[in-house]
């Protein structure tokens, strides 16, 4: 199997769209591409997986142990062709300006992948060599194996370029990539575009076209990018599932790790989606329910319309079974969500909380929680780590128990977070499961003691 990560100098220099060109051109040769993104990010993985027809997984080595990381690329990996990792912001940024934790560097060095170095060229003349230069020499550790430019003017524009690098530069040029609105993914306040959003018909066949055009694939397939061995790691079996726990998955809830939902399998559980915008009743025979991140505020209307649906959610919570909320979750479960239009929108009202969207991000980056009562996710004191990352502001309508006390790595500040009751509980922070397998097995063992009770009723 070949692998590389691709990185860059910053972040919006390029990375997705070499990955999703890569991904794309490699994947019409018939070549099975498992794609990772490193760090937290929803929208990458699932313009990845659009790409690569296969589920892209997060990497990120602040929410996960270096064995999460090592596991999570090793299963996954172990029958494909191919490994693209995308990196996040700068190849060198991570936590904290002292330390490569939670860098694509730190990331890059645990898998033993080479690089390839993706660079902003659009404003760029014989400086970019000596950008290109200080990255090869800042980590002897790391190898690097290629170099993409973006945003090329032309030819001649390249060749002022390569004439720069080539002379002062180790790393050979893969190829180079102008400015090309066909590949170009719309953004917003979080931002790309949700791969449900985009039509992947077109948008894979420019991807494609370009790589094939600008890129040199078939250095990408050469033996110097060849994976060393890893470790074979077995891949738990997924025992015969005990309960089933509703997915909520549209445009307005899409932002799911792929390994949370593995590791609800891998605990016991049927994982059946339904869509809050179009479903006008839950599935039938649910145990419990996991509603998680992505754009409730850009369908708010829809989803307050959908009376139908909102009644057998606050009919599902009431009869105790288990409910499970994250950022986008928890604002569609509490009672009204004001959107930046000035309306206000009626939401599922199984808790008592208002939500109103804000201009500006109002918690952003890593955060650890400590859980402050016994809940759905754990016990009292259990320590958990996340991310955080949202345009907007809740609060409670009455006295309601806080769930965790947070302490956020960005801001160093601490405060209380997320709210919890007996069989619900939903939050601003998305956990990643593979770090903390002990939530998913939680969630089903008391999904399965409310369905115990009621089958004793019956």
């Amino acid at each position: 199997m070949n692998g590389f990560l691709i990185a860059g100098p910053a972040s919006g220099v390029g990375k997705t769209t070499v990955s999703l060109a890569i991904s794309a051109g490699l994947h019409a040769r018939g070549l099975r591409i498992q794609a990772f993104k490193c760090g937290p990010d929803f929208l990458d993985t699932g313009h990845l997986t659009a790409v690569t027809q296969r589920p892209a997984r997060n990497l990120d080595r602040w929410m996960l142990d270096i064995e999460s990381v090592v596991s999570a690329f090793a299963e996954s990996s172990a029958d494909v062709d191919v490994a693209v990792v995308e990196g996040m912001m700068g190849l060198f940024d991570g936590i904290s300006g002292q330390g490569e934790q939670g860098s694509a560097a730190e990331i890059a060095k645990i898998l033993s992948l080479r690089v390839i170095l993706v660079v902003d060229a659009s404003k760029s003349g014989r400086s970019i060599a000596a950008v290109i230069r200080g990255f090869e020499v800042f980590d002897p550790e790391l190898r690097f194996a290629g170099l993409v430019l973006n945003g090329v003017a032309g030819e001649s524009h390249f060749r002022l370029l390569s004439e720069a690098i080539t002379p002062n530069c180790s790393t050979p040029i893969l190829g180079w990539l102008p400015q090309d609105p066909a590949v170009r993914i719309p953004e917003r306040h979080l931002g790309l575009h949700t791969a449900a959003e985009i039509d992947w018909r077109e948008k894979r066949g420019s991807l494609q076209e370009l790589s094939e055009k600008q890129l040199n694939l078939d250095l990408l397939l050469a033996p110097e990018f060849a994976m060393p061995a890893i470790d074979a790691y077995v891949v738990a079996t997924r025992p015969a599932p005990r309960v089933t726990i509703g997915i909520a998955r549209d445009e307005a809830f899409c932002f799911y790790y792929q390994d949370n939902l593995d590791f609800l399998e891998r605990a016991g559980a049927r994982l059946v989606e339904f869509s809050p915008l179009r479903d006008t009743h839950l599935p039938p025979e649910l145990d419990a329910l996991y509603l998680g991140g992505g754009y409730p505020e850009l369908h708010a209307e829809q989803l307050s319309a959908n009376s139908t649906l909102v009644s057998d959610i606050r009919q599902f919570a009431a009869l105790g079974r288990p409910v499970y909320g994250e950022c986008g979750g928890m604002i569609y479960l509490g009672k009204r969500l004001s959107t930046r239009d000035g309306k206000v929108h009626a939401m599922a009202g199984v808790l008592p909380l208002e939500t109103e969207m804000t201009e500006k991000l109002v918690h952003f980056g890593y955060v650890e929680v400590e859980l402050l009562l016994d809940s759905l996710i754990g016990t009292k004191g259990t320590v958990l780590r996340g991310h955080s990352f949202h345009y907007s502001q809740c609060s409670a309508t009455r006295d309601f128990p806080a769930a965790f006390e947070a302490r956020y790595t960005l801001s160093k500040r601490t405060g209380m977070e997320g709210y919890a009751c007996e069989n619900v509980l939903a939050s601003y922070i998305h956990l990643h499961f593979r770090g903390a397998p002990s939530v998913p097995e939680r969630i089903v063992e008391m999904a399965e003691q409310v369905a115990r009770r009621f089958a004793e009723v019956r």
